[in-house]
């Protein structure tokens, strides 16, 4: 019999004791690394810029006596015709920006309830014109429109979007105006683009709005998020490394016997992230410096960050949205919402800003969940190569985090990766959320200097047998998952939903200079799960930052309302709980951004259930069910 399938009160003492023993080693290791953390800032002034060292392949532990189902999943790119191609406008001077893009989102943009797609892409070179190169670029944006017969139509130019030209990176997706439909927001090397939806067609209202940046940023990920509580979204913008051309080719980076190479962040200065808060008409304004969202270095005064990764949530259940940031090679950041218009930065002090030995590391995609179906919350983020990806798990109660990616069983098969797209999800429909990492290299001879290294990669699938488990998450293979997955690749972006509405979810991966990977999910019937989707007329339309509990006979499943996550991308925003056989549901609570409470009198047993909160309700209505549909999908 399957543990997982057993009541809390029935699981082995023993496995629980020696888990308590291995998360007290792990945390004291956290500690002594909070207490290098200062001391390495200092030493890496003096020191100068710190090498990355070639690591040999791990050792695996023994496999989990638990094993993972058949799911396989399948690559439907061309079926779908889909036909975008990332255009890095690398030509052999190997500037920085041309190894980091790929963005994409999974939204619903016309609002007829299908998941559309939208692709991000660089440009050429301004000062490099190339005819070959010109004839191949389509255009910095993509939008596919989702038919529902497995098919997507290339909508780019009837959308407003065609032919547009600036060096790409990343977007967000948000209603900002609360008119109910979504908008763009794009980040580049250069100025960004906020693109106001207008009934299916985008127009560019970055000027009027005010949220264009700094000509000379280079921007990465971004998000929407009501940070005031006061019903709009605002706007929260990454930014990576002071740069240009000039000082790109200035460094000198070379590979050993082979020339010139894309060099690491370390020569390059740190920056600020951005905080736009919208003024509820039609504008924002940048409060970064009176937020306290600019970070500094201790040791020299200078703006430290070095942003590609970002995930908003309410990291320590205060009802208040937080953001925790992927830093390349300095401290991880987790900014607290102090719920008076300003944030604390406690990266270092939470346990979330360095390795457990005081190392910063090259951190990538990021996402945030409550993995293990109880109140501690866990934090992945993806490492450079030779660098073990992360997993920060929370003490209850608390916003002090370990790294249990050694206990869990998942970092050291991420090693040897160079991982971008990290991303929690259900991909089996078990209840428990798994985790999926999309995987590639800056370099494309990186193989003739470290045998160990390759430029495509694949990607790695980690299906999760539950914290009862000595190996907690459990590598999947071709044999489970199918080849189309592992096809190696130039790992970016990554990003799910349920494109063809049978309830499970399906994947795109982006690459560098390659088209990306549409792979449907083709899980065995019966699927059982309950899809929730919530519309709140009191506050922002979408509902970002709500949490939605689904209590079962087998615990609480919880889920919040936010699609950025993972590397430069934006997941849909339905939520899915998977309800396997045997697992009934005892109740749905919904906790609104407002920080209202409350439980659902009738839910499906599986299937959809749409909630909409009306405008007029008072503060003790129930909300509106406007829909609930039951059903397996067969």
């Amino acid at each position: 019999m399957d543990d997982s399938l057993v009541e809390p009160e029935l699981k082995s003492s023993r496995s629980r004791r020696a888990r308590i023993m291995v998360r007290a080693v792990v945390t004291a290791a956290a500690v002594a690394g909070i207490a290098a953390g200062t001391a390495y800032l200092l030493w890496l002034r003096r020191s100068g810029p710190l090498e990355r060292p070639v690591v040999a392949a791990p050792s695996f532990r023994a496999a989990s006596p638990v094993r993972p189902p058949l799911v396989p999943f399948i690559d439907i790119t061309e079926e779908a015709g889909i036909r975008f191609r990332h255009f890095s406008g690398a030509y052999g001077e190997k500037l920085l920006p041309e190894t980091l893009g790929g963005g994409c989102a999974f939204f619903d943009f016309n609002n007829d309830g299908r998941q559309d797609i939208l692709f991000v892409s660089g440009c050429p070179w301004p000062w490099h014109h190339e005819e070959e190169a010109l004839a191949a670029f389509r255009g910095t944006l993509a939008l596919y429109r989702n038919e529902g017969d497995g098919r997507f139509v290339d909508c780019t130019e009837a959308a407003g979007l065609g032919g547009l030209q600036f060096y790409g990176m990343g977007v967000a997706v948000g209603d900002y105006d609360n008119d109910g439909w979504r908008d763009l927001y794009v980040t580049a090397v250069g100025p960004n683009h906020l693109f106001r939806n207008e009934n299916g067609v985008f127009r560019d209202v970055t000027d009027e709005t005010g949220t264009t940046g700094n000509s000379a940023d280079w921007s990465t990920a971004a998000a929407f998020a009501d940070v005031d509580l006061d019903g709009d979204l605002d706007l929260w913008v990454c930014q990576y490394v002071e740069w240009s051309r000039e000082i790109d080719l200035a460094q000198g980076f070379v590979l050993t016997g082979l020339g010139r190479a894309y060099g690491p962040p370390h020569s390059f200065a740190g920056t600020f992230c951005r905080l736009f808060l919208n003024q509820g008409d039609g504008t924002f304004r940048d409060v970064s410096e009176e937020a306290g969202v600019r970070v500094r270095n201790p040791a020299t005064g200078e703006p430290m960050a070095k942003s590609l990764g970002l995930r908003p949530c309410d990291v320590n259940g205060d009802g208040w949205i937080d953001f925790i940031v992927a830093n390349d090679t300095v401290q991880n950041f987790l900014f607290l919402n102090r719920r008076d218009g300003t944030f604390e930065e406690v990266g270092t002090i939470a346990g979330v800003g360095f390795d457990s030995t005081g190392r910063a590391r090259g951190a990538m995609g990021i996402d945030a969940a409550f993995y293990r179906n109880d109140p501690c919350l866990g934090i992945a983020i993806g490492n450079f190569a030779n660098e073990m990806s992360a997993l920060y798990v929370s003490l209850p109660g608390g916003t002090f985090f370990s790294d249990e990616a050694v206990a869990a069983g998942f970092g050291p098969l991420t090693r040897l990766d160079l991982t971008f797209g990290t991303l929690f999800l259900d991909y089996d429909l078990d209840g428990r959320l798994d985790l999926i990492c999309a995987n590639g290299h800056l370099e494309q001879d990186i193989h003739l200097v470290q045998e160990s290294e390759s430029y495509r990669q694949p990607a790695k699938v980690f299906w999760n047998a539950g914290p009862e488990q000595a190996e907690e998450f459990v590598a999947v293979g071709a044999d489970l998952a199918g080849t189309d997955i592992f096809t190696p690749m130039v790992g970016r972006g990554l990003s799910y939903a349920d494109i063809d509405g049978d309830g499970d979810l399906d994947i795109l991966v982006t690459q560098i200079d390659g088209p990306p990977m549409l792979l449907r999910n083709d899980l065995p019937p019966p699927r059982r799960f309950l899809r929730v989707t919530l519309r709140d007329l009191q506050g922002n339309r979408d509902a970002y930052g709500a949490v939605v509990e689904v209590e079962t006979n087998r615990g609480t499943l919880s889920r919040d309302v936010m699609p950025t996550r993972s590397y430069l991308a934006q997941v849909e925003l339905p939520l899915t709980f998977g309800i396997p056989e045997g697992t009934l549901i005892r109740g749905v609570r919904i906790r609104w951004p407002d920080g209202k409470l409350q439980s659902l009198s009738s839910w499906p047993p599986q299937g959809e259930l749409i909630v909409t909160r009306r405008a007029e309700e008072t503060k003790n209505d129930s909300p509106a069910v406007s829909q609930a549909v039951g059903g397996v999908t067969p």
